[in-house]
């Protein structure tokens, strides 16, 4: 006999200012990068929020993130990716080339929720990140340490995602951890986190 727990499943929803914002961050890479896959999308999101919190203790879009095998990811945003497009429909389109999912704009970039710096942050991760296939992003947020690699370690699934014994999991990334010695950035982050 075999029991399983089973955990009630809470629900997330994105407010329009993300939803605004990841559509026109998606625009902007597309725009700036050419040819976007999904699974390159989805990384450049993750990495946008990473690097922004620790950059100023500020989250990008201030997305949940949770432990995939190919995570981090949002369940929000990947399940919009992977099916018909519902949150982001006003954005973006998908096609399949090569067997691979192709994230095009359908509109033109608008930066009315963009500062200059994040308008900066969006050229860093261009330059730093744009260039590389999704499979080295993927190896990038699960490089030892990162906020990833350590959710899934603490809690005992990071050989079992490797083994391909699961592939997702509910557990979400604490991303206040990139910035757990810097209490300047902690009070920012706890103060946006509590006023959104």
């Amino acid at each position: 006999m075999y029991f399983c727990k089973v955990e009630k499943k809470s629900y997330i929803k994105l407010s329009n200012n993300q939803i605004d914002k990841v559509g026109n961050s998606i625009i902007y890479l597309s725009e700036k990068i050419g040819q976007l896959s999904k699974t390159k999308a989805l990384k450049l999101i993750y990495i946008l929020d990473e690097l922004s919190i620790k950059k100023s203790g500020i989250p990008f879009f201030n997305l949940k993130y949770k432990v995939w095998k190919f995570g981090p990811v949002s369940e929000e945003i990947f399940i919009d990716l992977s099916s018909e497009i519902t949150l982001l429909k006003n954005y973006i389109k998908k096609t399949s080339e090569e067997g691979a999912t192709i994230i095009k704009p359908i509109v033109g970039f608008n930066d009315d929720e963009f500062s200059d710096n994040d308008i900066d942050l969006l050229n860093f991760v261009i330059k730093e990140f744009g260039g590389k296939t999704s499979k080295e992003l993927v190896f990038y947020t699960h490089r030892k340490n990162s906020p990833w690699y350590n959710t899934a370690k603490q809690n005992s699934v990071l050989e079992l995602l490797g083994n391909e014994e699961i592939n997702n999991t509910e557990l979400l990334i604490d991303m206040s951890s990139l910035i757990k010695h810097d209490e300047r950035k902690k009070a920012v982050y706890n103060d946006f986190i509590e006023s959104n």
